[in-house]
């Protein structure tokens, strides 16, 4: 049986088994499907009350399913709703980082601009029975059971715990499969009082697919604002990552206790990269990730989405999020209206700032739960890449040679910005620049002279390697000679 990694691992909750203004035009987009263990979460916060929305990518017998939550306090069934997933693939959709393009003009032609596009009812309530179960679980492992609930498809008990190794075994021994190194990453939250949100699926409200399991929303009241990822880590030895999509009123979400950076944007990179753009930005993002200690939190997306704001991204990849996203996704200061916005969509009146941040996370590096602070830079930003397709025809004029000598120092340049994001080599990519040449009967040809550093490449070492020899024969023919 496999287990994927959802948000059950990534917001400290897994107790499951092992698991594993530009104008162009938008081509492609790096959404969480490229990453093996991509959790998502969206979170709300203004003042003291935050709401919290977790995906669960569960894949496996649903029997099997559990996710134990920190808290900072007993929530009531009010404070408990489950939600549909297309909440999450609108916003991770239209945040994600994005690949757009353009088209030169022949400057040989009349001036000419061409764009193309590619495209719940209570359990049993606190009667005997639960009177007796509480007792008993009190006496022999120092849990409380605060509170039951049947919230949609899941099982949902509030617990307080006076020792981990105590609500290890009350887990355990209840049915709920939890990583057997769970006690010590419990300890903390058990230290801090805080309480635990455990949640299983009830078989018989269970309706539909199996396999799918709809996002579970909390919300409370806390002067703390941020993710517990700890107890997360107690399933999974690798690397996880998290996807926040961030409301607030005033602006930008950023982490306290650890930095936030922002990933490189507008930057060109070759043509191909059309054709591969989803494992182009994964591996620029690991590079990155290194390159930053793999301790950082990455901005992907930042931006005042409210309806009295038109220009919400750009370019965009489809329509912002609505009344009805926001309502779903739990921002409870925004009302609807009956007017349709600029994009066609539901108007709302309210002032939303939508923040998506990437987090890459290991046992190594991540020794802290995150903690966020809202802050006042409302700097719209969002990572894009630009590739920039050459003009067709002729360029047997001035300006045209020109053009053909300036195309091939831009796709020099691309391929540099290729290697130093993502590490792809250039020379398995010669003909990108020579294939031009080539075509327009040029002589630039700055990749085999060498002045393009290629941090991944095979082609330099033979290089190298030849010279080397040619060294080692040089100074034999000279001894022979002496």
């Amino acid at each position: 049986m496999r287990i994927t990694t959802g948000i059950v691992t990534a917001l400290a909750c897994c107790a499951c088994l092992q698991s594993k203004a530009f104008c162009g035009f938008y081509v492609a987009k790096a959404d969480t499907k490229i990453y093996n263990q991509a959790s998502q979460v969206i979170l709300v916060h203004d003042g003291n009350q935050t709401v919290i929305t977790m995906s669960n990518d569960f894949k496996g017998d649903v029997k099997d399913f559990a996710m134990v939550v920190p808290v900072p306090g007993v929530l009531q069934k009010d404070d408990i709703k489950v939600v549909e997933r297309q909440v999450f693939d609108k916003l991770d959709a239209y945040s994600a980082p994005r690949l757009v393009e353009y088209y030169d003009n022949n400057p040989c032609e009349q001036m000419r601009y061409k764009m193309m596009a590619k495209s719940a009812a209570p359990m049993a309530g606190m009667g005997a029975g639960m009177a007796e179960d509480e007792a008993r679980a009190k006496k022999d492992y120092g849990v409380t059971i605060e509170a039951k609930y049947t919230v949609g498809e899941y099982d949902i008990i509030i617990l307080g715990a006076e020792q981990s190794n105590g609500l290890q075994r009350w887990l355990t021994d209840n049915g709920y499969k939890i990583p057997p190194n769970a006690e010590e990453v419990l300890y903390p939250y058990i230290r801090a009082n805080l309480k635990f949100f455990v949640v299983k699926v009830n078989l018989e409200k269970l309706d539909g697919d199996y396999q799918t399991l709809r996002p579970i929303q909390i919300k409370f009241n806390s002067p703390r604002f941020g993710l517990p990822i700890r107890l997360g880590m107690a399933n999974s030895m690798g690397d996880q990552d998290l996807i926040i999509y961030a409301f607030t009123k005033r602006g930008r979400v950023e982490c306290t206790n650890y930095r936030t950076t922002k990933m490189n944007t507008g930057i060109k990179v070759p043509e191909f990269i059309q054709n591969d753009f989803a494992p182009f930005y994964a591996d620029a993002f690991r590079k990155s990730w290194k390159r930053e200690g793999q301790d950082a939190i990455f901005l992907e997306y930042a931006w005042d989405v409210s309806s009295s704001n038109y220009v919400k991204c750009d370019p965009c990849v489809s329509n912002p999020p609505d009344y009805k996203d926001l309502e779903d996704a739990g921002v409870w200061w925004v009302t609807g209206a009956n007017s349709q916005s600029y994009y066609g969509s539901a108007d709302f009146s309210g002032n939303v700032f939508f923040t998506r941040l990437h987090v890459r996370y290991n046992r190594a590096h991540y020794a802290q739960d995150l903690a966020f602070q809202v802050t006042p830079n409302n700097e719209q930003y969002q990572v894009r890449y630009v590739i920039t397709h050459p003009a067709e025809g002729t360029f047997s004029c001035a300006e045209g040679r020109r053009y053909v000598r300036e195309v091939a120092a831009r796709r020099e340049e691309e391929l540099q910005n290729m290697n130093r994001l993502a590490g792809w080599s250039i020379y398995k990519h010669e003909d990108y620049l020579d294939d031009w040449n080539r075509q327009h009967g040029n002589n630039y040809n700055k990749v085999r002279q060498g002045s393009i550093g290629d941090t991944d490449s095979k082609g330099g070492m033979l290089i190298i390697g030849f010279l080397v020899l040619q060294g080692i024969a040089l100074y034999f023919t000279l001894r022979r000679k002496m």
